[in-house]
């Protein structure tokens, strides 16, 4: 069953701070490589852009199948859920065995049908 994401005003804004960091990052690179020839031109994604991919993925896998083998889905006990307080939070990964690997804290809700992502940040 695929599930509508809804972000948080905070989600939304972590995800947002994500994306132009890697779009900076990736227009710098290709402004850098514009005037150089070909063999020398550096291809490798920067930090942010691999980590903004990474996380875009997730959420995708997320909306497909949120118990995705890559995700580690597992219910987080350390937050509460904003829309009914009796109801699990769960944590996904977005990346796994780096350091300050980022994490996407999640609720169902709170329509059927609905992922309401709470946080994007990286593990503490």
């Amino acid at each position: 069953m695929s599930f509508k994401l809804k972000y948080t005003n905070r989600a939304s804004g972590e995800y947002k701070t994500l994306k132009e960091a890697a779009e900076k990052a990736k227009k710098t690179r290709e402004e850098y490589n514009k005037g150089k020839p070909k063999k020398q031109q550096k291809l490798k994604q920067s930090k942010q852009e691999g980590l903004f991919k990474q996380v875009r993925k997730a959420l995708q896998n997320l909306g497909s199948n949120p118990t995705h083998p890559s995700l580690n889905t597992h219910k987080f006990t350390s937050m509460t859920n904003p829309f009914d307080p009796k109801k699990d939070v769960f944590e996904a990964y977005a990346q796994n065995h780096t350091p300050g690997a980022y994490r996407i804290f999640w609720v169902y809700g709170p329509n059927t049908g609905e992922i309401t992502i709470i946080a994007i940040t990286p593990h503490p």
